[in-house]
Order: structure tokens, then sequence, then C-alpha cells
């Protein structure tokens, strides 16, 4: 109990902190002193300081499991794995907040001693801006979600973690996440500060690209680690369901990479402030609305950390003064920011960016709507409705296939105007898309259309990023990037259109056919671990070249808390995933089988992590443009 009341006090001792920063940033915008410059940074030391005491005390009680905290009452067990009762911190409500605070005050920190070269009220107006966040979330912490809670008496066990959360993918999944959601704090604060300032211009837009890089690349990584746990954990054998949790993230992300766009196209050529600075709160917004939906109880999902309308209704009030506080600044100093206006060409890369602001939009748009419409119909009339992949591959699809074909090239247009004039290169791009299409269809046996138009616009955009890496004068993380993210759509294409499942109830000894294959159940064997007994299924895979290959999915029933589940068995080869999860119907007897064959699995990931290098070179770049 003492190590709690410590780990509170000291959250205490960072909100009053926080308040001084604010204080002084206020104050020393008309003084100037150095003085008070000086405090400004010793007190977000102190900040960032007595968030990691909270944080580190917060770790040593479940690392020791101090039951007499109810957080670590509540997601911890003695039992538990090691490794879990540490990332256990952040796997529920109050643990994940005190991780937003320590990246919210780590950023601050770094963002304030390393910025000293820019227009000083622009930095003071930034710390402000950003403790009024912060002030918010410690205030929201300290009221409603204070994982310092205490019990009296002690209990002699906790309740343990949700056994699909251990996960190694799903235990660094929130940090990597929070990064990219917190990020994007740092680009909102910055944004109200440079309209307030006047500094809306090149100089601020290569300053905070940076910080859109990290915000964008953390947010990537960290929906990969979500994608591929929701792969392999949940039993059902694919990596995107349109889950509201993940589209949550998916949101941010969109807007992220439209603001990334933009912020380059301003460092380059001082035009498109409106969108950079109405994309750099709109991407903050969403982070906000997100933790929003997911604590209030909303939604249901295997994500959410918590169902307390209280909690909800904080959130939500501090997200419309956010809002209210965006707007208002806005109006005023509109006029004052975006009165020089440049004009722009049609045929240029600016309009090329502006083309991809749009379609980015557009699918922001239909995610949003297809996560919130749901939850608007429920409140206004009871009813409850799931909005699926049909609804987003209907509104998506068809613009996919302008999209690819823009963004194939645009990044080889010039700025300010590009002269129309032909290429005979764009004969053998044509020639040679058209023959590795053909090929492509063939092979795939696909006689649908749309399939067919989006098969050939990818193939486009993959044979003109490549010629790209040849040329010198050429942008190799964006290249990179964009490359990536060609052969993950190409990958989500083919391993959607080749993709087969076959679910049966079958006992021990008993066979079924996929395709070319003979799958045979085997038998049963049990093993009993530290905190769940496992029930694996050994399953023979035989094809028609008599090789043989072994899967053994397990049912788990653990210990505590008490709860059973599937995990599936996965053989990864270069082009095809075996995926398979079994399922207890009648007393050791009757299983249900669920087996697919999933084409281009591994692709999907290596696709998205040539997407992450991507932003991780762009940041390490010295290069002066991105787009």
């Amino acid at each position: 109990m003492m190590l709690s009341n410590v780990g509170f006090f000291s959250l205490f001792l960072g909100l009053i902190s926080s308040f001084t920063v604010f204080l002084c940033s206020v104050f020393n915008i008309k003084k100037n002193s150095l003085n008070l410059e000086n405090k400004i940074h010793k007190f977000l030391t102190f900040q960032f300081f007595f968030v990691v005491i909270s944080f580190f005390i917060l770790l040593y009680s479940f690392f020791i499991s101090d039951f007499s905290n109810v957080t670590v009452y509540n997601n911890s067990h003695s039992t538990k794995p090691l490794f879990y009762k540490i990332t256990g911190l952040w796997g529920n409500h109050e643990g994940s907040l005190l991780l937003w605070l320590l990246v919210l005050t780590s950023f601050i920190l770094f963002f304030f001693s390393n910025s000293k070269n820019e227009l000083k009220n622009f930095r003071l107006y930034t710390v402000i801006f950003h403790q009024i966040i912060i002030i918010g979330f410690f205030i929201f912490v300290l009221k409603t979600s204070n994982p310092f809670d205490t019990l009296f008496p002690i209990p002699t066990e906790g309740l343990g973690l949700n056994p699909i959360l251990q996960d190694p993918a799903l235990a660094i999944h929130p940090p990597v996440l929070y990064v990219g959601y917190v990020g994007t704090s740092i680009i909102f604060a910055s944004a109200l500060a440079a309209m307030v300032t006047g500094y809306v211009n090149s100089i601020w837009a290569k300053n905070l690209k940076k910080w859109v890089l990290i915000s964008w690349t953390f947010l990537t990584g960290g929906i990969l680690l979500g994608s591929i746990w929701a792969y392999y954990e949940l039993g059902w054998g694919g990596f995107w369901f349109w889950d509201p949790v993940e589209n949550i993230s998916l949101m941010p992300w969109l807007s992220l990479t439209a603001l990334l766009h933009c912020i380059s196209t301003l460092e380059k050529r001082d035009i498109l402030k409106s969108w950079s600075i109405i994309l750099s709160i709109v991407t903050f917004m969403l982070s906000v609305t997100g933790t929003f939906l997911v604590r209030s109880g909303i939604l249901n999902s295997v994500h959410t950390f918590a169902n307390d309308p209280s909690r909800g209704i904080y959130i939500l009030i501090f997200l419309f003064i956010l809002i209210f506080m965006s707007f208002v600044i806005f109006l005023i100093f509109e006029s004052k920011n975006f009165e020089n206006k440049k004009q722009i060409f049609f045929l240029s890369k600016e309009t090329s960016v502006l083309i991809n602001n749009w379609f980015m939009i557009y699918f922001l748009s239909v995610v949003l709507i297809g996560t919130v419409y749901p939850i608007f119909l429920d409140v206004i009339t009871s009813e409850k409705i799931s909005v699926g992949p049909p609804f987003y591959n209907k509104l998506l699809i068809p613009f996919l296939v302008p999209f690819f074909l823009f963004m194939s090239v645009g990044p080889s247009m010039n700025w300010i105007k590009t002269n129309l004039k032909f290429e005979i290169s764009y004969i053998y791009y044509f020639l040679l898309t058209l023959i590795a299409t053909g090929i492509t269809v063939y092979f795939l046996s696909q006689k649908n259309l749309l399939t067919i138009i989006l098969i050939f616009s990818l193939v486009f955009l993959i044979i003109k990023t490549l010629s790209s890496f040849l040329k010198n004068n050429t942008n190799h993380s964006q290249n990179l990037s964009h490359l990536g993210f060609a052969m993950l759509m190409m990958s989500i294409l083919f391993n959607s259109v080749t993709s087969t499942e076959i679910i049966k109830n079958i006992k021990v000894g008993d066979s079924f056919f996929s395709k070319n294959e003979k799958i045979t159940f085997k038998k049963v064997t049990t093993e009993e671990e530290k905190n769940y007994s496992s029930i694996i299924g050994i399953f023979e895979i035989r094809n028609n070249n008599d090789k043989i290959i072994k899967l053994n999915p397990e049912i788990r029933i653990y210990n505590q808390p008490v709860i059973a589940t599937s995990e599936a068995a996965i053989k990864t080869t270069l082009f095809k995933d075996r995926f398979i999860t079994i399922n207890l119907i009648k007393d050791e007897q009757l299983f249900n089988v669920r087996y697919q064959n999933k084409p281009f699995m591994i692709w999907i990931w290596i696709s998205t992590i040539v997407i992450i290098f991507g932003g991780v070179f762009a940041i390490f770049s010295k290069k002066k443009n991105y787009s």
C-alpha cells in the first residue's frame, strides 16, 4: 500500500509541475525571460520524472504481484509468466493511460530541449497547448482512472489477465501504437502554436515533418503488430476484420498519411497551409476519439479496455473542449496565415498531393461512417447493426484503381508545373504491365473485371516505383514506402481471391480433403503448463506428392481467469500459409476443425515492414524534401 501511495503522490506532483509549466510559459510570452525559460525546462523535467516514478512503481507492483493494488489485482495473477506480468501494466485501462502520460511528458520535454533555434513564442505556445492536453490526462487519471487504488484486506490472489491478451505481439503492440497516437499531440499543439504566432511556413513544416514521420512510422508498426496478433491468436485466419477498434487505429493513420504529403509540400512550395493545419488538428482529434470509444463501453470488442460511462463522458467533454479551442483559434488566425495563396497548375506534383489527400479523406470518411454509424443508430433507435467487409469493399475497392494510378504518376511530376510531353519509357511501362498482368491473371484464373483492373493498376505502380529507384534524383524513402504499399495491396488482393476454407465436425481418425491435400486427424494429446492445460490435436497433411506436413492446434484452458482459448497451428511458407484451429464440441470425441489455405500471408507482413523501413529511412534522411 505504501508503494501505491507514493505512486499516487508522484502523479499529483506531476500535475502540479504541469500547472507550473503552463503558467511559466504564459508569463514568458511577454517577459522573454531566460530565467523563466530555464524554469520551464526544469519543471518539464520534474513532470517527466514524477510520471517515470509512478510508472516504475506500478511496474514493480506487477512484478512482485502486489495485490493490495487494485490494478494489479484485476489484471495479474501469481502464476502468470513474468513477461506478461510486466507487459500487463499497459494491458488495462489504468496502466495504458499512465503509459500515455509517460509518452506525453517525454515528447514535450524532448521537443522543448531540441527546438531552441525555433521562434521563441512558437515554442512557448506549443508547450502551452500541449500542457492543456497533459493536464487533462493527469486529471482524468487521478479522478477516474487511478492506477494506485488500494484494497484492504489484501487478497491472496489476483483475477488474472485475459489469456488472449497474453501474447508477445500484443504485449508490445500498445506501446508502439501509443507512440504513434501521442506523437500526434505534438503535431496538434505545434499547429495551434504556429497559427497563433503566424509561423505556418516552410520552416515550421520542415521541423514538424520529423514528428509526423515518427508518429506515422510507429502507428504503422503498431497496426502491423495488432494485425499479426489477430491473425494467429483470434483463430479467424485473417489479418483485418474491420473491427471498430481496428478502424480506430486506421483512421489517424489515413489522416497522418495525408498530412505527411501536405507538410512535405508546404516545406517545398510554401502552399497547402490550411490543409496542413486542418489535418494536424483532425489527426489528433481522431486519436482522442479512439481513446473515448475504446474506454467508454460504447464499443464491444476484445480490444476494449473499459466499460465505464463516467470515463467516456470525461473524455468526450475533454474532446469537445479541444475541438472548440481549435475551431476558435482557426477562425481568429486564418487570415493571418493563409492570405497569400500561390497558384497551383493542374499538371504538377502539388496537384498530385491534393488528389492524394482527396482520396485519403474519402477513405477516412468511409471508415469513420462505418465505425460510428452503428453507434448513433443504437443511441437513436436502439437498433443494433454491424458493419462488415461488404460495406467497406463496395465503397473502397472501386476507388483504389484511380488512387493507384495517381500514386504511380504523381511522384514523377515536377514541382510548380509539369510539361506534358511524350516519353518512350511509358510505352515500355505499359507493355511490361500488360504482360505481367496477363500472366498473373492466367495463373490466378481470374475472370472478374474489377480484379483484373486492380491487378493492372498495382503492377503498373510496382513497375513505375521500381524504375524510380534507378534514378539518382528521386527520394528513396518515398519510393520504399510506395513500393511496400503496392506490395501490400497486391498481397491482400492475391490472398482474398485465392484463399480457401473448410469447416468440419470430425472425430479422431477422420480425414477430409482440401483441393490436392488430405488432412487427417491423427490423435489428441494433453499437456499441463504453469497457468493452463492444453488439449493438442495432431494433424497430418499429405499432398499429391506424398509430402507430409504436421500441424498441432491447441485448446488451452487457463487457470485464472478460467477461460478456454483456441490456439491456431500455422505452417508458413514463402507463398502460402496452412492454418488450422480446433474447438471441442463433445467430450473430447467430436471437434470442430477449421482449415484454411492462406496464400501470400507472409508477404502482407513483409510489405508492411518495407513501408515502415521507408518511414525510418525518411526520419534519418538528410535530404531536404520527402515528396
